[in-house]
């Protein structure tokens, strides 16, 4: 299965001076978008579709690092998207571009009137803003929707708000997909996304003990933050335009080491080697906890029956993998 990435250019800036051309005066969606979930969706969608009515762009501002973690330092935050995952989702969408900010002391200590002036009015001149129902910017989350709707009319430039989103009455939210991943809820974190909840890494060499066992796995060390359950997951893999069926153990391994978190992912009917080479692996079922064995060969038997059921589980989403787009950075 060969992924079908969209064609239009979608342009990536992180300076006013350097931007595209097209950045100033487009309509711009504000936000974290952290997982560009559905309810970000929405966002996106008032965007473009003023973007059309007005004959302009639409490009998204957005922040690294998460606001989250620049206030809290310390605290480990479970991002459901990298930045480079984050963009690439971005990039499938119908916007035309990113412009990414960084969230530093200058921009944090800026007014929620400063933001409008500096950043909307005088780096971009918008032409539009498009925000969720919950979205709260500048100094002291200061900044709420009716304040930009209030600054919108006074800089000349209107501003639409996107009303909450419930799925069978739950938020659509960030914090609601962290926490269903948390659990282990792989079939809810989709429905809230509307994709599979997915993950990039680079493989690394392991111990070389799933080839002892009969199964080789890719290993991949994923964010120290990430709060998935550990467990096991019948998963889909993706290495440029290939996919390859596969399940997956993220974990510590108690059976031998108890170590460090680690993904460890078997690839359904591949041979070669995968050293060094980034993968996104979507997660599309969840099959069972982590658990210890007394045996190896238990811990076979039990293998040979995760891997079944994980091959009948893609098999009934054959097409299940996020869509994805090509961001292309500006100097």
């Amino acid at each position: 299965m060969t992924e079908s990435t969209p064609q239009r250019l979608f342009q990536v800036a992180r300076d006013a001076a350097t931007a595209p051309a097209n950045f100033r005066g487009a309509v711009v969606a504000i936000g974290n978008f952290d997982g560009v979930h559905r309810g970000h969706r929405r966002v996106i969608a008032a965007a473009t579709e003023r973007a059309k009515m007005l004959g302009r762009p639409a490009i998204a501002l957005t922040f690294e690092p998460h606001t989250r973690s620049y206030f809290r330092p310390g605290e480990q935050l479970f991002r459901l998207t990298d930045e480079s995952a984050k963009l690439r989702l971005l990039a499938a969408t119908d916007l035309d571009g990113a412009f990414v900010l960084k969230f530093d002391a200058r921009l944090a200590e800026l007014s929620a009137e400063a933001f409008v002036q500096r950043i909307l009015v005088e780096q971009l001149a918008v032409a539009g803003a498009a925000v969720g129902f919950d979205f709260h910017f500048g100094r002291g989350r200061g900044g709420s929707p009716g304040v930009l709707l209030a600054q919108g009319e006074k800089h000349g430039f209107p501003v639409d708000v996107a009303s909450p989103l419930l799925d069978a009455g739950r938020p659509v939210s960030s914090s609601g997909i962290r926490s269903a991943l948390a659990d282990g809820r792989i079939d809810e974190a989709a429905e809230l996304l509307g994709y599979p909840w997915f993950v990039s890494a680079t493989v690394i060499h392991g111990d070389k003990r799933g080839r002892d066992l009969g199964f080789p796995t890719a290993n991949l060390r994923l964010d120290p933050g990430c709060g998935l359950r550990h467990g096991i997951y019948a998963v889909r893999v993706g290495r440029g335009g290939e996919r390859f069926g596969g399940v997956a153990s993220f974990g510590r391994r108690p059976t031998f080491d108890n170590g460090a978190p680690l993904l460890e992912v078997f690839l359904f009917d591949f041979a070669g080697s995968l050293y060094d080479q980034v993968l996104d692996v979507a997660f599309i079922g969840w099959i069972r906890p982590e658990q210890r064995f007394t045996s190896v060969d238990d811990l076979v038997r039990q293998m040979d029956d995760d891997a079944a059921r994980a091959r009948a589980m893609l098999a009934a989403r054959p097409d299940a993998f996020p869509l994805l787009g090509m961001p292309v950075a500006v100097a």
